[in-house]
């Protein structure tokens, strides 16, 4: 069994998250199904967030008889310090606890540090100090907010997309948080399901020992998966070498990650899914794209106002409206029955 230590936290879990956005999906019976039966295999550090709907609900359900036994870490979007109070409040109110083990500033643009006019940490200082919370933790998809959270030597966690689609950058960033002792959760380990292969995704992260992959599960088949690693964890083996290596040269480059930051878009466009649509074609069962639904989705492209706002917006600096315009060109040639070409963005 592969356990991690999430840096000076000590917090010690088996090497499968759960990240429990997808579970907003599905109906609060199912959830607490999957959320109980990834505990009873061996899962013990569960991923959530104020933003995340219901997602906290379900885990207050599912979780309120084991709370000792679980670490639970959640995450506020507040950008003022009146606005954390009231998240924390919701949260330990619909997780059923009075703790939260990891309380995480949930993507913000900047790093938050004491005595700064938002209030913020000044807020999680407090809130620790009243046993509400146990660490605090920031998320983002910034590489320059990442490096100065773990630098500053504020925070006990830093959360961050990790895969082995990752860069050099990214690679320094989880060296660095083992040097000054933070706690590195990876997110979108599968690369926001680009990433088809999850035993060559778990035998990748397992290289890093202080590298916590939390995957995002909504369904039955997915948590067996991960369940299965824990008695049998994937190791690196030529075999997965060979598909890292191929899907390195088919998606390094710039492609959309799918997290969604870009959005909403002032005409509708499903940014996220729309601007990897190529991708998703070739990496995933294409019925459901290639439907009636999901060709008035992408025929939005059409009505892109070329505004700026989604590429101002996205954290990797990509050129949206142009991925978009590729990504439809792409799709009309396959609805005409043009056969896909390999090419990398």
């Amino acid at each position: 069994m592969d356990n991690v230590i999430l840096g000076r936290t000590d917090i010690t879990v088996n090497k499968n998250g759960f990240g429990a956005l997808p579970i907003q999906r599905v109906s609060r019976q199912e959830a607490v199904r999957l959320l109980q039966k990834a505990f009873d295999g061996g899962i013990t550090y569960f991923d959530t967030a104020r933003a995340y709907t219901d997602s906290e609900e379900k885990l207050g359900y599912a979780f309120a008889g084991v709370r000792s036994r679980i670490c639970i870490a959640t995450k506020t979007a507040a950008v003022r310090a009146e606005e954390f109070w009231k998240d924390l409040h919701e949260s330990l109110t619909l997780l059923k606890t009075d703790y939260i083990d990891v309380y995480q500033f949930h993507n913000p643009p900047f790093c938050p540090v004491p005595g700064g006019s938002d209030g913020l940490y000044d807020a999680a200082l407090t809130a620790q100090r009243q046993g509400k919370i146990r660490f605090i933790g920031l998320t983002n998809h910034r590489l320059s907010v990442a490096a100065e959270s773990v630098e500053s030597g504020l925070y006990d966690t830093l959360q961050f997309p990790f895969s082995y689609l990752s860069s050099n950058k990214e690679l320094e960033i989880v060296s660095a948080c083992r040097e000054h002792n933070v706690g590195f959760i990876a997110m979108k380990s599968l690369s926001g399901g680009l990433i088809t292969n999850s035993a060559a995704a778990y035998a990748y992260a397992a290289q890093f020992d202080n590298v916590l992959p939390i995957w995002g599960i909504q369904r039955e088949s997915e948590l067996n998966e991960f369940l299965g690693y824990i008695g049998k964890p994937p190791v690196m083996t030529p075999e997965y070498r060979e598909v890292i290596e191929s899907d390195r040269k088919q998606l390094l480059g710039s492609f959309c990650r799918g997290c969604g930051y870009c959005m909403p878009c002032p005409v509708g466009i499903e940014i996220n899914n729309c601007a990897r649509m190529s991708l998703l074609l070739r990496r995933s069962p294409s019925e459901g794209h290639l439907s009636p639904e999901g060709q008035e989705k992408m025929m939005k492209i059409k009505d892109c106002l070329h505004c700026g706002q989604c590429a101002s917006r996205c954290p990797y600096g990509l050129n949206t409206p142009e991925l978009l315009a590729r990504n439809l060109k792409d799709y009309e040639e396959v609805l005409a029955g043009k056969v896909m070409t390999p090419f990398n963005y």
